[in-house]
């Protein structure tokens, strides 16, 4: 069709394009954003290519050819859905033209597969592209996002008909395998089989593999065995640094005759990944919601009071010292004083030695994020990576700071998980574990952000509850230990 030149934009897996060069004399751009913005941004790294062009997507498999030896105008492919879509529909004028773009519709055709842009298209649109990327807020944008805004202000671009027998878009494995059954039986992916092995089925009885929202340690994935759903979740790169899968599972399986926690079908301690069951309509703690804390503060004493017990401590001097490693081989810490707070945290770890509280197995990473909420408003506990033997008022002060509380709101807590006025001991104790917790997750945190994940002011919020509730315990006499 007179191509002559093709650019291929690549990101995730980068390394595995690279025989294309050679055989078919391809060029490859390296998208170094691509794990933190969207596609529009890759189309921006391209845009020195960018003339009589056609724009195709990694996700889309075309049947027969929609390309064309000389192209006229620029267009882009809209095949038809009937019923309800969530695709992008068009609306076109008597020759066309496309006019608007409106995400979803109903029996329409709608912006899926590739585009053509004509030269004089692609001098504008580069200008539009070279403008969104610098304007903040784009970063979740695809590029037909500029073209959604701009209809009015770029040459005309074309309706192309086209059949959803002919152009497919595959964006979850599950869309595959509907359209290839060889996906069904045997992929030869050890996730698969693992999920086939634990509950001695075929694959093909796998079915409604969905990603989940991917967490600040972990990956997970939602799929089903007929109308049962389970979670699948593998640890994130690096976590086998920061955690003890085999201290998680002695805890699952302490906790487990308790009936707090979620069920968990298989868990294997040498590589992290777990299999539990998924509960519909549930949501995460409420901060804010007075019966929620309750439930939350009812569940995490049961396990403080249970008297079941692990052989692994939630250490946090240890901790600290260990993420403080960490981070320093990395250069990570940027806070300016941070050399004199963790002289200050120095002091609260001496009076929490001298408190002399007995350990009971706690959380560890007891945060709203890890307790859900049924309908009935009963909750469960998930997610034990942490646990261990420790202070129980070190369960509710991790509970504050990831929630994020001021004062008043995390003294409120303390009141509700010891059912009335706290002690002067259990308030210091509250108090200490919030500076000590805020600066253990804020070297977490910085150490995570040097190997390149995101955490946003989170880290200046740690640290804050560092500094500030040790000048709480200072200048309120709480050192009288």
């Amino acid at each position: 069709c007179g191509i002559n030149e093709i650019i291929i934009v690549v990101g995730y897996l980068k390394e595995a394009f690279d025989y294309l060069i050679d055989k078919y004399g391809v060029k490859l751009i390296y998208n170094p954003e691509f794990a933190e913005k969207n596609n529009f941004v890759s189309l921006y790294y391209a845009l020195d290519y960018l003339k009589s062009s056609y724009i195709l997507m990694a996700d889309n498999w075309i049947e027969e050819s929609i390309f064309n030896t000389w192209e006229v105008d620029s267009w882009f492919c809209c095949p038809y859905y009937e019923g309800q879509t969530a695709e992008w529909g068009v609306t076109t004028n008597s020759l066309g033209r496309i006019t608007k773009i409106q995400i979803g519709g109903e029996d329409t055709r709608a912006i899926v597969g590739p585009a053509f842009f004509s030269a004089e298209f692609s001098m504008k649109f580069a200008e539009l592209v070279r403008k969104h990327y610098e304007t903040p807020g784009t970063d979740d944008d695809y590029w037909e996002h500029i073209l959604k805004e701009n209809l009015s202000f770029l040459p005309p671009m074309y309706m192309n008909e086209q059949s959803v027998t002919n152009v497919h878009e595959f964006e979850t494995f599950e869309e595959l395998r509907q359209f290839d059954k060889s996906y069904e039986r045997d992929i030869e992916n050890a996730t698969l089989k693992k999920i086939a092995n634990t509950f001695e089925i075929t694959e093909d009885l796998i079915h409604g593999i969905k990603p989940l929202k991917a967490g600040i340690t972990n990956f997970s994935f939602l799929f089903y065995i007929k109308d049962q759903g389970y979670v699948f979740r593998t640890p994130g790169i690096g976590t086998e640094k920061l955690i003890n899968r085999k201290q998680e599972k002695a805890a699952y399986d302490a906790v487990r005759p308790l009936g707090v926690t979620d069920e968990v079908i298989a868990f294997d301690p040498d590589s992290g990944t777990k299999i539990s069951k998924f509960y519909e309509d549930v949501h995460i703690v409420n901060a804010d919601n007075t019966d929620e804390l309750a439930e939350a503060a009812r569940l995490v004493k049961i396990v403080h009071q249970s008297g079941a017990t692990i052989d692994y401590s939630f250490d946090i001097e240890w901790m600290i010292d260990y993420y403080r490693s960490l981070a320093d081989e990395l250069d990570a810490i940027r806070f300016s004083d941070f050399d004199e707070t963790s002289a200050k945290m120095r002091i609260l770890l001496e009076m929490r030695n001298r408190l002399g509280i007995e350990a009971v197995l706690c959380h560890g990473d007891f945060a709203n994020t890890n307790v859900l909420i049924f309908p009935d408003g009963s909750g469960k506990l998930i997610d034990w990576e942490y646990s261990g033997m420790a202070d129980p008022i070190m369960d509710i002060s991790m509970f504050s700071i990831y929630s994020i509380m001021e004062r008043p709101q995390i003294e409120r807590f303390l009141r509700i998980y010891v059912g009335g006025e706290p002690t002067r001991d259990e308030l210091r104790r509250l108090y200490l574990y919030v500076a000590l917790g805020g600066f253990l997750w804020c070297i977490w945190a910085e150490y995570k952000q040097a190997g390149g994940q995101e955490f946003g002011e989170y880290p200046m919020q740690m640290y804050r509850y560092a500094k500030d509730y040790y000048r709480i315990l200072l200048e309120e006499g709480y050192f009288d230990v």
